[in-house]
């Protein structure tokens, strides 16, 4: 059960990093497993009459990432508009549906998605017709300011999409068509900041009183003035079932989410980065009496300059993610407890010997558990 008050943040700093100049909401990227791209907006400011859209296209995974490299083989595409998002997604192909490929969706002021895909004979990456692979993004409300899909079983997607004007879409399609199995729309009163689908695990009563886990499907909005929303179980419900994150709208524009398991439960933690200059963590819970859980605010920590990205991710290969904090002046890497997570993996430990079966323990033999501290 959780507490009644809010509690002070788990993690700790290990690093800050400043930056020459100040970065913005996409300054923040994950480059490899183990290691980060943070860009800040250094030098003068280039007017161009036609923006581009670079895509670097040497990098071979496996291979050790090398950005000078990298960056010597790059494909221009001229763009003949301003554009605001670029998202990229494996996206599956062939008639076994066994192979993949990386196509990119970019969005912009001309209120429209524009897909780039490679050109297989050319060997190089060329606009296509949206509506090939993603009919659901077409005849948009407004400028798409943010974009998410997330696959889900049976070869389905759900996609979702905020807008310069307030609207939310989402959508439940099946990729094999493609066919669009559902749309939801609902309206918000000011820009959306982020929209970010995420699974989790609910417990379901059957009808022969056997209780059993059901993966379903969320989706957090957060927008310029408003308090953060998440619509709850979005494949069975669309956006009908809304639930409010409290003091959300008192840090200014929710600028990044993250959803991130940081207390090793099972559960996840929703993780807002504000304008406002704090890092505010949700979870669910459900209060006594109550037939539905609630997000409760578990802690809140505040920074020198607003948030702008968040990544959650093992910077140093000894298990433990650290927490990437992308701020308007630099990058901060919090990390967690070494001492806080070895008692906690004891107690894990703990735990599931005593569920084991009571034949299976030899109380003769005595296992002894060491955890070993790096850093």
């Amino acid at each position: 059960m959780l507490p009644d008050i809010k509690g002070t943040c788990p993690l700790v700093e290990d690093s800050f990093s400043r930056f020459p100049s100040q970065s913005n909401i996409y300054g923040l990227c994950k480059a490899d497993e183990q290691e980060l791209l943070a860009t800040p907006l250094k030098g003068k400011v280039v007017y161009k009459a036609t923006p581009f859209l670079n895509i670097y296209c040497d990098y071979e995974p496996g291979s050790k990432f090398n950005l000078e490299s990298i960056a010597q083989s790059c494909l221009n595409l001229a763009l003949q508009f301003t554009l605001f998002q670029l998202y990229h997604i494996e996206y599956v192909i062939g008639a076994l549906w066994r192979s993949s490929e990386t196509v990119f969706l970019l969005s912009g002021n001309d209120q429209c998605i524009h897909l780039y895909k490679e050109n297989a004979s050319l060997h190089q990456f060329e606009e296509q017709p949206v509506e090939r692979l993603f009919p659901e993004l077409q005849e948009l409300p407004s400028n798409v300011l943010w974009l998410n899909v997330l696959s889900i079983e049976q070869n389905r997607r759900l996609i979702a999409f905020g807008c310069q004007n307030g609207s939310v879409g989402l959508s439940l399609v099946n990729q094999k068509g493609p066919e669009i199995l559902q749309n939801w729309r609902v309206k918000h009163d000011s820009p959306i900041c982020t929209v970010l689908l995420f699974p989790s695990k609910q417990q379901h009563q059957s009808t022969d009183t056997k209780s059993s886990q059901r993966e379903s499907f969320h989706l957090l909005v957060t927008s310029a003035i408003e308090m953060a929303v998440v619509y709850r179980d979005v494949e069975k419900y669309g956006l009908s079932r809304q639930l409010c994150l409290a003091e959300s709208g008192q840090c200014d524009a929710v600028l990044c989410a993250l959803v991130a398991d940081l207390d090793f439960d099972g559960q996840h933690e929703l993780l807002l980065g504000t304008y406002g200059q704090d890092l505010l963590c949700y979870k669910f819970h459900q209060p006594m009496g109550a037939f539905e859980d609630k997000l409760q605010l578990l802690w809140r920590r505040s920074f020198k300059s607003p948030l702008l990205s968040l990544i959650y991710l093992d910077l140093d290969g000894d298990g433990l993610r650290e927490l990437a904090v992308l701020t308007l002046k630099g990058l901060h890497i919090l990390q967690h407890s070494q001492r806080t997570t070895a008692d906690l993996v004891l107690h894990i430990l703990s735990t599931l010997v005593s569920r084991l079966p009571i034949s299976s323990k030899d109380p003769h033999t005595h296992t002894h558990t060491r955890v070993q501290k790096s850093r």
